[in-house]
């Protein structure tokens, strides 16, 4: 009978040490992997907010161009309509 009490003093306590060992494992690993998919979101993420801003940039290039050309074509209006005077 003392066997069996020095066994079970023994074994649970140790068997307990493993599983919480295996459970902490599990969740680093699990934590790991919900990380890596946040990373990855975050790069999709800042990879389409740099496609956003360069497509940004060439409309407000292409604006920039066609508000240069209204100012010029009323600089000539201006002109014509002074002439007119």
């Amino acid at each position: 009978m003392s066997q069996n009490a020095f066994f079970a003093a023994f074994f649970f306590p140790a068997a307990a040490a493993v599983i919480i060992f295996f459970m902490k494992y599990v969740s680093e690993v699990l934590q790991a992997r919900v990380r890596l998919g946040q990373d990855e979101a975050y790069r999709a993420l800042a990879t389409q907010a740099a496609a956003s801003q360069a497509e940004t940039v060439a409309a407000l290039a292409t604006t920039t161009a066609a508000l240069a050309e209204i100012q010029g074509r009323l600089v000539t209006v201006e002109k014509i309509l002074r002439e007119v005077e």
